[in-house]
């Protein structure tokens, strides 16, 4: 199969510190076309900070594959879209594309904010190269699927970053590109439309079309790909099966996806009333446990440094599976006498004991966050900060009993049954008693 997009030994290095040439009048182009000249003259003759965002980047994409692009924050993934989307320039090597590009980037990227819904949905289709009555044909589904029927006439300066991704997203997915580049955009809609955006995905895959998709959830990526590349600090670090990428970026520098620690609270996530300090799932044996029994409990523990006095964080926790369906979420103000109990500075640990012949078998991942009430504020969010394994072994006393086959649902508890033999008679005559006896 031939190959939709070619990457060979892509650099993008920026100069720390450069800024990027603002809008103005002609009047102020003069003196900032002679600063500019006098930046780079002085330039030559002193050592400018550089820093590689992408470092020697090499792969290709096949037609019809879906291919998950993850790491850490700064790790290159955005650049690395925006090269490909043609936004910026590689400083070094080579990027081909074969075929229709539909790039879904940050808020911001691809509309003109002065303009109506409606005359970005048609300078979108002329950018790619569509003609008036092709995205004719498309406009009502888009309108229908971004939800935005009644502000379609309204500049897109005047809508919320979840209208402006609903039609921005819309507009990808129904203006048929053969190459869809997307980046983190699902973060910013309700579950619904997210769960509608993976539809379209896995709907543009299922048609042979090319996708790239940038993420920070692991579920959405196990879902979706197949195949995923790890960037780490610029580099390409492994691309291989999407099950064996993910499971070792979420071990990178804990050592087991079921335990993160911050060491530093500068570097955790937060603000100044609470950082996160570590997230572990434990066994019954208070042991890391990236795998657990179906038949057995365990527990999440969630470490914050609480900083400020007066205030009454409180800590939640996400169950995801590889579905991106949300299990449950719960909350330590479950613990009333906590709930009342007075905050003080420092690090507190909250524990939420999870009892065994629960969640279904697979692989879950966990969001942390510590909020505050009254009013409603939001801490820190940590997306798939530790994920394991829920396994159940079909051993006769598990959920499952010796039935080795598929078993649905997202929970899989053992509920209590009863049973008893109503009748000693032939089946028929026992089937007619149990019925009798049932309807008196």
């Amino acid at each position: 199969m031939r190959p939709m997009i070619v990457v060979d030994r892509v650099t993008k290095e920026y100069r720390i510190g450069e800024r990027s040439a603002a809008y103005g009048t002609f009047r102020e182009a003069g003196p900032r076309m002679v600063r500019r000249a006098f930046r780079r003259l002085l330039s030559r003759h002193a050592d400018v900070p550089m820093f590689q965002a992408l470092n020697d980047v090499s792969f290709e994409v096949r037609a019809g594959e879906t291919v998950g692009i993850i790491g850490r924050n700064g790790a290159g993934k955005s650049t690395l879209l925006k090269v490909l989307g043609r936004i910026t320039q590689p400083t070094r090597g080579a990027v081909d594309l074969y075929g229709r590009v539909g790039s879904l980037l940050e808020v911001g990227t691809g509309f003109h904010p002065e303009l109506t819904g409606r005359e970005n949905v048609f300078l979108s289709g002329a950018i790619l190269g569509m003609r008036n009555a092709e995205i004719l044909r498309q406009f009502d589904a888009i309108v229908a699927f971004a939800e935005i029927a009644r502000f379609i006439d309204t500049p897109v300066k005047f809508y919320s970053s979840g209208m402006y991704m609903r039609l921005a997203f819309a507009v990808a997915a129904h203006l048929h590109p053969e190459i869809l580049l997307i980046d983190e955009v699902l973060a910013v809609g309700d579950a619904n439309f997210q769960k509608r955006c993976l539809g379209k995905i896995e709907e543009f895959r299922s048609i042979g079309r090319t996708v790239l998709f940038v993420s920070h959830n692991m579920a959405s990526v196990l879902r979706l790909c197949q195949r995923v590349i790890l960037l780490e600090g610029g580099r390409l670090v492994a691309d291989g099966l999407a099950d064996h990428i993910t499971r070792r970026y979420l071990q990178s520098g804990t050592g087991s996806p079921a335990e993160r620690v911050w060491s530093e609270p500068h570097e955790a996530p937060g603000d100044e009333v609470a950082r996160l300090h570590a997230v572990r799932i434990l066994d019954e044996h208070g042991r890391i446990a990236p795998t657990l029994d179906i038949r057995r409990p365990f527990r999440v523990e969630v470490d914050y440094w609480a900083l400020r006095s007066g205030t009454r964080p409180t800590v939640s926790i996400h169950f995801v599976n590889e579905e991106s369906i949300c299990l449950l979420v719960s909350n330590d103000f479950n613990n009333r006498a906590w709930w009342r109990t007075p905050r003080e500075p420092g690090l507190v640990r909250c524990t939420c004991h999870v009892p065994g012949n629960f969640l279904a078998e697979g692989q879950i991942f966990v969001l942390a966050a510590v909020c505050s009430y009254n009013p409603d504020l939001v801490h820190l969010v940590a997306r798939d900060v530790v994920s394991f394994q829920v396994v159940d072994r079909s051993e006769g006393d598990g959920v499952r009993g010796e039935f080795g086959g598929v078993w649905p649902g997202v929970v899989r508890p053992m509920l209590e049954w009863r049973a008893q033999t109503l009748s000693a008679d032939s089946p028929a005559i026992a089937s007619h008693s149990a019925v009798e006896s049932l309807e008196s």
